[in-house]
């Protein structure tokens, strides 16, 4: 599952960012239909009472039993069209699902109680047999322990016996859900039979990570507890039903399909998937495998899925050849959802995505939104392996899935898509989002200890950054050290012995150590990434070049907080007359080494490439001869860091390590400079600034200031704007984008007057000339130079198209308008999932937040609708929402929140908010008058 996906940049051309960060298992059964359907009657199950016990001493299920396999029925009575029926006011959709299930299972210390997991769903008919010797045994009483461990209990009145082999069967009803959860329904409108253009279809999904598969049956929901799924799903005639595996058979009982599925692969329960629709689908090349990429039947005719269609056997195939397994399964489906809460989910043989994560629309689309749709589909394909084949043993691991799957997808889309020349993009996209989160003090290890990951809210709290970003970028940091095809020799053999069962990290290093060792390299990888992986943050290397001296401490905003943590830091340097050299810091120091050293008129690089997690600080003669090769001749300093000395610049000043003034001197040599990559960095950088001033008297000088520096870079792009093409080059176009976010966003006179002639053009002709790559940054500077009758336009497009492309741009463009009561009425509209998806409403609050103009509105929102909001990815929302938050009164109102709100999986996010808030409460204090008299004085020269 691919870290949800949101937009929080004011003046930058954020959403490009977004784009590169972007930066996420089958079963055979035989059963007797009129068995099935008298075990499934929905009035029969009785309701089980919610009996109050002690809570067992931990939160984790016990050990005794393990399961082996799973035979699972499962009824949804959805309606995918809605039959309206004469005289009868209200339609005759049914939400109810029934089901049975019988889990297989050993017995491996003796007992008298099965514990299992089991939510929200009313459970009956417990019947528990010993496999050995076929005989039933008494079951006395079957109940829920009202806590977070979601806990069905079974006790018997005979104990079970190690070593012996038995089944539980129980009979099940719930509710699927509207909240895209578990078992939940999804909705979107196709023209029917009848010729209706706006006729709603239904389709039901399932979304089972980390912890919700316990809501669709009753199981032991637990990574490590791994089993082999019999699926059958009774669904509707005329309907189609996905699952993990191939189906196996399909047969009609009284208007009703059973398809039955062949067995799963060993796999954990979090990856069960199946899906019921009227979806069509297309194939994919493959020599082996079955593909085929599902959507609306509409999205198929009209071909946009044929670009993912069209490069998801060759992802496939590059994994393959990379890992040296194959894909274990016969098929694999990936479908288009309309509604789902994270931006793609890697269940086994059936990847589920947003359709706006999956489908193309020639013309529509914009170029770069392929990069999505590659980067997407290559991180849920490589969960195939890492996460699917080979699991982690706890979510305090998770990170062997998704820092895994970040980094792999770094290689598959420059496989498939060289052009797009991603990788150093995705890489500093990845380092600065790790950087940002680890800076705190309330930030985690990449590897927690399992006893602090406990809960559900806990698990989710995992999905973060550190996670996804800082876990692929320490793989980077390692592969660098021992050689790519050493790490990828290892990789292939830790695939390979731990195939269908858990691991943990100490796992990992012990085959990549046989891999380095074989090779002759002495790299200890166990005890370097012990550093890296189990320790919260990452240092700060300062390099002091007149006397070579180097040493390491913890990188934190707040930099009164005290640490003694170090790590063990590979550094790649460099000078303008040396190559690149390794060498290690593996103290605190201060040590002294020659190689850090400079000559008469040298300065001296360190983390050449970024090959490194961590930042570097120089003494101030070494920053000023770096900040001036990069204005005489940047290119003698190679490109991710001409980036990463402005991230650094701005980082180290927010941490007052470093004269604020000389990170703003960083942006200087920008006026001449047309590469994306310290584009990216320094608008990414200068948000803060705007997000801490642009309610202050700085925020005129400073956009002066940003006007200037824009100027040159908007200019070489201007033909093609005004003529609404793109240049060839992939990073070029991301630029141009951020040329005309910079430019308008801060009054540039062309700017303004080039997205008001298109906009009005398109309002009076309707016809859209505005080229797809460019529709989303000139949207929003139209709407937000523009009054009502624009944000009407936008509104009226964004409900009458059927593109998920178009209707993201709309909505983002739509929170772009200064008008405040046009803000707070789009803020109502997130309440009606008939205008806004639930799936959008964090990131529709959030876009709002990001405009000065709608930041007070969207944290009043918030607070009087949490109940609702946080159904979403409520930490996106509070991170966005409290982005400004510099004052001493904000800093009391976030407190008073984490107070009398129940944060839930926002927990960390409103404590980091806290933290963040604090630091720029201090940080603006210390800096807003010599940040003025800097912007200031570069106006008047």
């Amino acid at each position: 599952m691919p870290k949800q996906l949101h937009i929080s940049k004011a003046i930058a051309a954020t959403f490009v960012v977004l784009t590169v960060s972007a930066i996420a298992g089958l079963v055979t059964m035989i059963i007797m239909y009129q068995s099935e359907l008298s075990t499934m009657d929905p009035t029969a199950p009785p309701t089980i009472p919610s009996t109050t016990t002690a809570p067992p001493p931990v939160m984790r299920l016990p050990k005794n039993l393990i399961p082996e396999s799973y035979e699972v029925v499962l009824w949804p009575r959805l309606y995918t069209q809605i039959i309206e029926v004469i005289n009868v006011t209200s339609p005759n959709q049914t939400m109810l699902f029934t089901g049975n299930s019988t889990v297989n299972f050993h017995c491996v210390q003796k007992t008298s109680t099965i514990y299992l997991h089991s939510m929200e769903l009313n459970v009956s008919d417990a019947k528990v047999k010993n496999r050995d010797n076929n005989q039933d045994i008494d079951v006395t009483s079957t109940y829920y322990h009202k806590d977070q461990s979601d806990f069905l209990v079974v006790e018997l009145n005979t104990a079970l016996m190690a070593e012996g082999n038995y089944s539980l069967f129980l009979s099940f009803h719930g509710e699927i859900s509207d909240a895209l959860e578990g078992l939940y329904v999804s909705s979107y409108i196709e023209e029917d039979d009848e010729g209706d253009p706006n006729a709603e279809r239904f389709l039901a999904a399932t979304n089972l990570e980390p912890t919700l598969a316990r809501r669709v049956f009753p199981c032991f929901d637990e990574p490590e507890m791994k089993a082999v799924f019999h699926v059958t799903i009774i669904h509707r005639q005329n309907t189609i039903a996905l699952g993990n595996a191939e189906r196996y058979s399909t047969n009609t009982h009284d208007g009703w399909q059973y398809t039955r599925f062949n067995p799963t692969p060993r796999m954990s329960t979090y990856l069960f998937a199946f899906t019921v629709s009227e979806f069509e689908s297309i194939p994919s090349a493959h020599e082996r495998v079955k593909i085929k990429t599902f959507a609306r039947p509409e999205a198929i005719k009209a071909g946009h899925a044929s670009y993912a269609a069209n490069i998801t056997g060759k992802i496939l195939t590059f994994y393959e050849k990379l890992f040296g397994i194959d894909y274990t399964q016969k098929k694999l489906d990936q479908i288009a959802l309309p509604d789902l809460n994270p931006a793609a989910m890697e269940n086994w043989g059936l990847i589920t995505y947003q359709e706006g994560g999956l489908l193309y629309e020639e013309g529509v689309s914009s170029l770069l939104h392929k990069e999505v749709i590659a980067t997407l589909i290559a991180h849920e394909i490589a969960h195939q392996w890492f996460g699917n084949l080979v699991t982690m043993k706890w979510w305090n691991e998770i990170w062997l899935n998704e820092g895994f799957a970040t980094y792999m997808t770094y290689f598959a889309v420059d496989h498939v898509e060289p052009s797009f020349n991603v990788k150093d993009t995705f890489i500093l996209s990845s380092l600065h989002e790790a950087f940002e989160e680890d800076a705190l003090a309330s930030s985690h290890p990449l590897n927690p200890p399992p006893q602090d990951i406990q809960t559900t809210f806990e698990i989710i709290q995992m999905f973060d950054s550190i996670t996804y970003s800082k876990g692929a970028i320490v793989l980077r940091m390692l592969a660098d050290v021992v050689e790519e095809r050493v790490f990828n020799k290892g990789i292939r053999m830790y695939l390979r012995d731990f195939s269908f069962k858990n691991t943990d990290e100490s796992n990992l290093w012990d085959y990549i150590q046989e891999a380095v060792t074989e090779d002759g390299g002495h790299t200890k990888v166990a005890k370097m990434m012990d550093t890296w992986t189990n320790q919260i943050g990452y240092p700060v290397i300062t390099i002091n070049t007149t006397n070579g001296e180097i040493y390491q401490k913890r990188f934190l905003f707040n930099d009164t907080s005290e640490s003694s943590l170090w790590w063990e830091v590979p550094i790649r340097v460099m000078s303008n007359t040396t190559g690149t050299q390794l060498t290690w810091l593996r103290t605190p120091g201060p040590e002294t080494m020659d190689k850090f050293l400079s000559k008469h008129g040298e300065w001296i690089l360190a983390n050449v490439n970024c090959t490194g997690y961590y930042r570097v600080n120089y003494n101030p003669e070494n920053w000023d001869a770096l900040l001036t090769q990069l204005e005489t001749n940047p290119h003698r300093i190679p490109l991710m860091n001409r980036g990463q000395l402005v991230d650094d610049a701005f980082n180290l000043a927010r941490a007052k390590l470093l004269n604020v003034a000389l990170a703003l001197n960083s942006t200087r040599f920008l006026r001449r400079e047309k590469a994306y990559l310290p584009w990216e960095s320094a608008v990414r950088n200068l948000e803060y600034f705007v997000l801490m001033f642009d309610r202050t008297e700085v925020y005129g000088p400073m956009q002066a200031y940003l006007r200037e520096q824009v100027r040159e870079l908007y200019g070489f792009f201007k033909n093609y704007t005004e003529h609404s093409q793109v240049p060839e080059d992939h990073s070029l176009q991301y630029n141009q984008i951020l040329a005309i976010e910079v430019a308008c966003s801060n009054g540039l006179p062309e700017c303004v007057e080039m997205v008001q002639q298109m906009f009005a053009f398109w309002m009076k002709n309707n016809t859209n000339i505005i080229h797809p790559n460019l529709r989303s940054v000139i949207y929003c500077q139209a709407v937000a130079y523009g009054g009502k009758a624009e944000w009407e336009f936008a509104w009226k497009k964004y409900q009458s198209s059927s593109d998920i492309s178009e209707k993201d741009q709309l909505r983002k463009a739509l929170s772009c308008t200064k008008t405040i009561w046009l803000l707070n009425r789009y803020l109502e509209y997130t309440l009606d999932p008939e205008k806004i998806r639930l799936m959008d409403v964090a990131s529709t609050i959030n876009y709002i937040s990001e405009n000065v103009a709608g930041q007070a509105l969207a944290w009043n929102f918030i607070r009087g609708h949490w109940e609702y909001v946080s159904q979403g990815d409520a930490a996106t929302v509070i991170e966005g929402v409290t982005s400004r938050f510099s004052t001493q009164f904000e800093l009391e109102e976030l407190e008073r929140f984490a107070t009398d709100y129940a944060l839930d999986s926002a927990t960390r996010a409103v404590y980091q908010a806290i933290e963040q808030t604090q630091v720029n409460i201090e940080w603006v204090g210390e800096n807003k008058d010599v940040i003025l008299e800097w912007f200031e004085s570069q106006s008047s020269s």
